[in-house]
């Protein structure tokens, strides 16, 4: 994760704003079924970020691209930002608990996260074609628990619906297109398929088009489809002081 600082302490903000009024479509193509556009920011759930935000004007941008990973002392004083932002990455920091309560050091509003909660990781259908990809988000994603008492305050979580034409690339973003994730240009934005061997994707990718050959997915979460919004593992944990 990077901690970055732009020089009016604000255009983090204003590139995330921008992206929840920006209307895109991943619509999925029927004669395409197995090719999934190339992922980018969803405005819905930037919008969901945005508001967590509030009025903060200098936002501290922390990834999840680029840079070097977050340092244990920020070169910023106490309380020098208005809010704060983690978007899906805390999981690659390597000092979890130095960083956040160095994030609430410098941060005097809210600190917002957006994250996977990892209890509700191996609830996605997924978990039945490719367990060892799940099992390994959820132990790699840091517990709501955790999180919470690094950034200390007072602490909320709120679900974050996932739309049925999320533009993201993790891997409940298709809960309602699994056509798509037999892609592995779909599956490379998710990390947890890296740590995996050529014999588990294999498995995954024999054993899903079966079921959708079949009828067996559609016959136990073919409701999925038409399902607007899902709820599953993606949650804004917001902390102010």
């Amino acid at each position: 994760m990077a901690s970055t600082r732009t020089p009016d302490g604000s255009a983090a903000l204003l590139r995330l704003r921008a992206a929840a009024r920006v209307e895109t479509s991943a619509a999925f193509d029927p004669g395409r079924p197995d090719r999934v556009p190339p992922p980018r920011p969803d405005h819905r759930i930037a919008r969901c970020v945005a508001e967590a935000l509030g009025d903060a004007g200098s936002v501290l941008d922390l990834g999840p691209t680029g840079g070097s990973p977050i340092a244990d002392r920020l070169p910023f004083a106490d309380g020098e930002f208005e809010g704060a932002m983690a978007l899906l990455g805390l999981h690659q920091w390597p000092s979890l608990d130095a960083g956040l309560r160095e994030v609430r050091r410098v941060t005097r509003g809210p600190v917002v996260v957006l994250t996977h909660d990892p209890a509700r990781i191996r609830e996605f259908w997924l978990h039945r074609y490719a367990p060892e990809v799940l099992d390994i988000e959820a132990r790699r994603h840091p517990t709501i628990d955790r999180i919470a008492a690094g950034l200390g305050g007072d602490c909320t979580v709120r679900p974050v619906p996932v739309p049925l034409d999320c533009t993201d690339g993790f891997d409940e973003a298709y809960y309602g297109r699994p056509e798509l994730l037999l892609d592995p240009a779909a599956r490379q934005a998710g990390s947890a398929w890296s740590f995996i061997d050529d014999r588990v994707r294999e498995r995954f990718d024999r054993s899903l088009r079966r079921d959708l050959a079949s009828g067996a997915w559609d016959a136990r979460h073919g409701r999925l489809r038409t399902t607007p919004f899902h709820e599953g593992s993606l949650v804004i944990v917001r902390a102010v002081p």
